[in-house]
C-alpha cells in the first residue's frame, strides 16, 4: 500500500490501537510530543543541528547530503525498532503512523524506509505543527465545566476522585501540571512538564468527554467537574480562554472547619523534608511577613509541625477569601465536617443535582 497522508483527527484517532512514531530530534520529543507516541529519532541532537546549520549556511542539497551520510548506516535498525515496537504490543498487522515537524523531509524519509521494507504507513499532514494548533484549538472550545473549590485542606482533588465513582465526568488539573497550586505544591510529585506538553495531556484527558458531530459541530454530553484553580498552577500557565471558561463556571465550595483541614495538610506534608519545607516558606516570605515567617521556621525546626502549618493555613486562607471576594460570582458554599473525600463527593452531588 502507497504512503498515506491524514489529516491530524483521523492521524490521532488510528493512533488509539497503531503505534506513533515521533521522528524528531530527542530533545524535541523530550519538551512536548503526542501522548503516546513513541521516540524514534531519524536524527540525534547533534545531527539535527549540524544538518540544520548547513541547509542555512551551504545549500538544501548540502544539507540532504549530509542527512542521508548519518541516516544510511542506520536503516536496519530502523527495521528492526519497528519490528520491536509491533512485536511488544502483539500487533499482527504492519501498520505505522509517523510524523516529524512539519510533514517534510524527515518523516518523508522514515516513511519511505518503512514502506519498502512492506510497513502501511500514514504520515501525519503538516506534522507535530499541525497537531499543536489543533491542541490549542480544542482548548478554545466551550466547555460546560462545573467548578469545586475550597480553602485550602480540603481535600478537593481527592472528592473529585470520588466523583468519578459516581459516575461523572473529570478532570484533574494539579495532577496533569503534576503540582498543587502552592508554594508547597511540588513536593512528592514528579517534576513538571513543559507548558506545550501539559496542554498536549490536558487535551487527551478532555476528549473522552465531547466529540464532533457529522457535521463538525462540538457535542459535550456532560458536565465536567474541575478544581477552581487559579491561572497559574507552579511554572504552568492555564490558556487565556480556557481559564475564562473555567472562572465562568458554577462554582461549588467545600466549608470545613480549620482544624480539621489542618489536620489534613500535616499529614500530608508534615511528612516531607525540613528543608525542602523551611524553603517553601522563604518563597512566600514576602507575602506572608516577617514575623510568621521567623515562627512557622523556628515551630517547624522545632518540630512543632501542627503550629508551623497553623501560621501557613492561615495565611493561605487569607488568600483564597480575597480571591473569592474578587470573583464577583455566586458560590454555592457546602458545608462539610471532616475532610472525608467519600462523603464529602455525596455532598457535593446532592447540592449540585437540587
Amino acid at each position: 500500500m502507497p504512503i498515506q497522508k491524514i489529516p491530524i483527527q483521523q492521524f490521532l484517532q488510528l493512533g488509539k490501537t497503531i503505534p506513533m512514531l515521533d521522528v524528531r530530534s530527542p530533545s524535541e520529543y523530550a519538551y512536548a510530543h503526542i501522548p503516546g507516541a513513541y521516540s524514534y529519532p531519524i536524527f540525534d541532537d547533534e545531527q539535527r543541528k549540524e544538518i540544520g546549520t548547513t541547509y542555512k549556511q551551504v545549500s538544501r542539497e548540502e544539507a540532504i547530503k549530509i542527512g542521508l551520510k548519518f541516516f544510511g548506516p542506520n536503516m536496519l535498525l530502523f527495521i528492526e525498532k519497528a519490528e520491536a515496537i509491533l512485536k511488544e504490543r502483539k500487533q499482527e498487522n504492519k501498520t505505522l503512523l509517523v510524523h516529524c515537524w512539519r510533514g517534510g523531509m524527515r518523516s518523508g524519509a522514515m516513511a519511505w524506509l518503512l514502506s519498502f521494507y512492506g510497513f502501511d504507513v500514514y504520515l501525519l499532514e503538516g506534522g507535530y505543527k499541525t497537531y499543536r494548533h489543533w491542541v490549542l484549538q480544542q482548548l478554545d472550545l466551550p466547555f460546560n465545566f462545573i467548578a469545586l473549590g475550597g480553602y485550602t485542606g480540603s481535600g478537593k482533588t481527592e472528592v473529585l476522585h470520588e466523583l468519578t465513582k459516581h459516575g461523572q465526568s473529570v478532570i484533574d488539573l494539579e495532577h496533569i501540571a503534576s503540582h498543587k497550586g502552592s508554594a508547597f505544591g511540588s513536593m512528592g510529585l514528579a517534576p513538571q512538564p513543559s507548558q506545550e506538553y501539559f496542554e498536549n495531556i490536558l487535551v487527551q484527558a478532555l476528549l473522552p468527554f465531547y466529540q464532533m458531530d457529522a457535521n463538525n459541530s462540538f457535542i459535550q454530553e456532560m458536565p465536567i467537574w474541575i478544581e477552581n484553580e487559579s491561572r497559574r498552577i507552579g511554572l504552568i500557565n492555564l490558556t487565556e480562554q480556557f481559564y475564562n471558561q473555567l472562572q465562568q463556571a458554577k462554582l461549588f465550595a467545600l466549608a470545613i472547619p480549620f482544624e480539621e483541614r489542618l489536620k489534613f495538610i500535616v499529614t500530608g506534608y508534615g511528612k516531607f523534608d525540613k528543608e525542602k519545607l523551611v524553603n517553601a516558606i522563604i518563597r512566600i516570605q514576602k507575602r506572608l511577613g516577617g514575623l510568621d515567617t521567623k515562627n512557622a521556621i523556628n515551630f517547624l525546626l522545632e518540630n512543632d509541625i501542627h503550629a508551623c502549618f497553623h501560621i501557613l493555613l492561615s495565611y493561605y486562607d487569607k488568600q483564597y477569601k480575597q480571591s473569592m471576594e474578587k470573583s464577583n460570582r455566586p458560590i454555592h458554599h457546602i458545608p462539610a465536617d471532616t475532610v472525608d473525600a467519600s462523603a464529602n463527593a455525596i455532598l457535593v452531588l446532592q447540592t449540585s443535582q437540587q
